[in-house]
C-alpha cells in the first residue's frame, strides 16, 4: 500500500457517529466550542509575547504583526471551519490529512500537533510561572527564585541580586492540577474555561479602556524604527518576524476542531466556535498590544510580565486624577487575570493533545492503550496523564522563548497542510456534503498555506533546525511502529490477499 494511501471520508464519519466502551462524550454546544477557543488563545501571547516579540523585533509595529498574524490565522480558520463540519471528528488537521494527503503525511502532521499542543501548554506554564511569582511577589511572599525558571535562567532579586535557576516549579504544579481537571471530565473542564474566559476578557477589555485614556503618543514614533541591519531586527523584516513569533497568539481556535466528537451538533457548531473565537480575540488583540506600545516605551517589554509593566507606567500617569484608585489596583487585576487567563489555555491545550494520540491510536498508527476511555469520566485519561508528565518536563526545564518559537513553526506546519487538503479534497470529493464552505476555496487555501509559509520563512534557523530533527525522530517512530501497525494497511493488505 502507498504511503499516501487515504482514508475514506465514510469509514471517518461513521467512526465519529460511534459509540461504546471507545467513544468520548457529546455535550458540548457552540457556547461552549467559542468559549473553548477563547481560553486557547487569550493567553501567553498577549499577556507575554506580545511585549517580547515588540521589544525585540517590531517596536510600535507589533500592532502590524499582529494584523498579518490575524490575517493568516483567519484564512487557515476558514480553512479549518470547512474540514471540522465536513469530518467532524477528534482528530483535527491529524484526521483532515489522512483523509486528503494520505497517511504519512496525517502521521507528519499528528507527530507536528505534539509541539503546538503539548509545547504550546509547557510555554503557557512558564508564562503563568512568571505571573504567579510576581502576584505573590505583590501579596509580600517571595516565592526561592532557584525554582522559579529554566535551569540557568538569570532571576533577578528586589535588591538586585541575580540567582541562577535550576527548575520551575509553579510551572510543573499547574500542569499537575489541569491534568488532574481534564480527566475528571470534559464538560467539566469545559464549565472551569467558560468561569475563567469570562474573567480574562473583563480584564484585557479593562486593560484597553483605561489604558487608552494614558497612551502616550510619543512611545508610537518611530512606528516602525529602523533596521539594524540584522534580519528580523526592527523594520519590515522585523514585523514578520514579529509576525511570526507572535503568531503563537493566535494559537488555539484550531484546538476546537480536537474537540468535534465531544460536540452536540458538530457540523453547525464547529464553524461558529472556531471563526468566532478569532474573530473575538483578534480584534482584542490588536487594540490590546497598540495600548500597550503606547503606555510604555517598546525597549522595556521585553520581560515576563510586560503588561504588568504597562499598567504600572498608566499608574504613574494616573497619580492625582480621578482615574488614581481604579489604576491603583489595575496590576492586580492583571495579574489576576493573566494567571486565570493562562489556566484556562492550557486546559485547552492539554484538552487537545490527548484527543490527537486518540485518534492516531484508533488508527493503529500508536498503541492501542493510547485509545483507552475511562470507564467512569470517559476521557482518555491515559494519553492524558502522559502529556501531562510530558508538559511538566519541559515547562520545568526549557525556556519560554525556545518553546515559543517551537510551537509557532509547528503550528504553521500544520495550517499549512489543512490550506492545501481543503482544496484537494474539494477536487477529489466535490459531491461531499459541506455544512460550511470556505468562500472562494481555490485563493484562500493556496493564499492561507503560502502566508503560513511566509510566517514560517521569517522564524530564527535554530527553529528550523529544532523541527527537523523532530519531524526526524517521528520517521523514525512512524516506520518502527506506525507503519507496519496502520489499520489502513492492514485492512488493504487483507483485501488484497483475498483478491483472485
Amino acid at each position: 500500500m502507498s504511503l499516501f494511501a487515504t482514508k475514506s471520508i465514510d469509514k471517518i464519519r461513521s467512526e465519529a457517529s460511534a459509540t461504546g466502551e471507545h467513544s468520548l462524550k457529546r455535550v458540548l454546544g457552540p457556547l461552549d466550542l467559542t468559549s473553548l477557543g477563547i481560553g486557547a488563545v487569550i493567553g501567553t501571547g498577549i499577556f507575554v509575547l506580545t511585549g517580547q516579540a515588540a521589544e525585540a523585533h517590531a517596536g510600535p509595529a507589533i500592532v502590524l504583526s499582529m494584523v498579518l498574524a490575524g490575517f493568516a490565522s483567519a484564512l487557515a480558520g476558514l480553512c479549518y471551519a470547512e474540514f471540522a463540519s465536513t469530518v467532524p471528528i477528534a482528530g483535527s488537521a491529524y484526521t483532515y490529512g489522512y483523509a486528503t494527503l494520505g497517511e504519512l503525511v496525517a502521521w507528519i502532521i499528528g507527530w507536528d500537533l505534539i509541539l503546538e499542543y503539548a509545547l504550546g501548554a509547557a510555554t503557557v506554564a512558564v508564562g503563568w510561572s512568571g505571573y504567579v511569582v510576581s502576584f505573590l511577589h505583590d501579596l509580600g511572599i517571595q516565592f526561592p527564585a532557584a525554582f522559579s525558571a529554566a535551569p540557568g535562567t538569570q532571576v533577578s532579586l528586589a535588591d538586585g541580586t541575580l540567582v541562577t535557576a535550576v527548575f520551575n516549579l509553579p510551572a510543573v504544579i499547574i500542569t499537575i492540577l489541569v491534568t488532574i481537571l481534564l480527566v475528571v471530565g470534559i464538560k467539566e473542564s469545559a464549565s472551569v474555561n467558560t468561569a475563567i474566559v469570562i474573567i480574562k476578557v473583563a480584564v484585557v477589555l479593562l486593560v484597553i479602556a483605561v489604558g487608552a485614556a494614558f497612551v502616550n503618543t510619543a512611545n508610537w514614533h518611530p512606528f516602525i524604527p529602523e533596521n539594524t541591519g540584522e534580519f528580523g531586527k526592527y523594520g519590515y523584516s522585523g514585523i514578520l518576524r514579529g509576525a511570526g513569533v507572535i503568531f503563537f497568539a493566535y494559537i488555539g481556535f484550531d484546538a476546537v476542531s480536537v474537540a468535534a466528537q465531544e460536540a452536540k451538533n458538530p457540523q453547525k457548531d464547529m464553524p461558529i466556535g472556531i471563526l468566532g473565537s478569532l474573530l473575538i480575540c483578534s480584534l482584542l488583540y490588536v487594540l490590546v498590544s497598540g495600548v500597550m506600545v503606547g503606555l510604555v516605551p517598546y525597549t522595556k517589554l521585553g520581560v515576563a510580565a510586560p503588561m504588568a509593566v504597562a499598567i504600572d507606567a498608566a499608574k504613574v500617569q494616573a497619580a492625582g486624577t480621578a482615574w488614581a484608585g481604579i489604576i491603583n489596583i489595575m496590576p492586580f487585576l492583571v495579574k489576576l487575570g493573566a494567571i486565570a487567563g493562562l489556566s484556562s489555555v492550557m486546559v485547552v491545550m492539554m484538552l487537545a493533545q490527548p484527543r490527537i494520540f486518540y485518534s492516531m491510536a484508533n488508527d493503529g498508527l500508536l498503541p492501542g492503550w493510547a485509545r483507552q476511555i475511562h470507564p467512569r469520566f470517559r476521557t482518555p485519561h491515559i494519553t492524558t496523564i502522559i502529556t501531562g508528565v510530558v508538559v511538566a518536563i519541559a515547562s520545568g526545564f526549557t525556556p519560554i522563548r525556545v518553546l515559543g518559537e517551537l510551537v509557532s513553526i509547528g503550528t504553521l506546519l500544520a495550517f499549512v497542510i489543512v490550506s492545501l487538503g481543503v482544496v484537494v479534497l474539494r477536487v477529489k470529493r466535490p459531491e461531499l456534503s459541506r455544512p460550511f464552505k470556505t468562500p472562494a476555496v481555490f485563493v484562500i487555501g493556496p493564499l492561507s498555506a503560502l502566508v503560513s509559509l511566509g510566517l514560517m520563512a521569517g522564524l530564527p534557523g535554530e527553529t528550523w533546525i529544532r523541527l527537523v530533527i523532530w519531524m526526524v525522530i517521528g520517521m523514525v517512530v512512524y516506520f518502527a511502529y506506525g507503519y507496519s501497525h496502520s489499520n489502513l494497511r492492514t485492512a488493504n493488505v487483507a483485501e488484497a490477499a483475498r483478491r483472485p
